[in-house]
């Protein structure tokens, strides 16, 4: 009768270390740009150029702290430009977290503003922090 639960017990060990080794992280940062002009997206030691009207979406991030920042493009119609809302700041990625950063514009007169805000998957009753600013 031992003998059985010892197997059964190696059986789940093994089983458990599997499932928990799997190569494929389901965190996600998705990149919406509803902007005018094109953005660039400074993560991880890399440019992500998202053009206007287009969406990116960066697969498989390693749970941990990461920062961003985010460059645009001004329309040749704008004389000046401003910012608000996320265009930089600290994402946390925690197992199954899915980010969304969406880029949105206007024309103030000649000037041109764009923003930024982020949402994430994640339940706001926990310790998440997303910052941006």
């Amino acid at each position: 009768m031992k003998k059985k639960y010892a197997v059964l017990f190696i059986l789940l060990s093994f089983c458990a270390a599997f499932v928990s080794c799997s190569s494929n992280l389901d965190n996600s940062i998705t990149l919406k740009n509803l902007a005018a002009g094109d953005i660039h997206v400074n993560f991880r030691g890399s440019e992500i150029v998202v053009p206007s009207g287009e969406t990116k979406t960066i697969k498989n991030i390693v749970p941990g702290t990461y920062t961003y920042s985010t460059t645009y493009e001004v329309p040749a119609a704008a004389k000046t430009s401003s910012v608000t809302g996320g265009l930089s700041g600290s994402l946390v990625i925690k197992p199954g977290t899915k980010i969304l950063i969406l880029y949105s514009s206007s024309f103030q007169d000649d000037t041109y503003v764009i923003g930024a805000t982020v949402s994430n998957s994640d339940d706001q009753g926990t310790s998440t922090t997303v910052t941006g600013t």
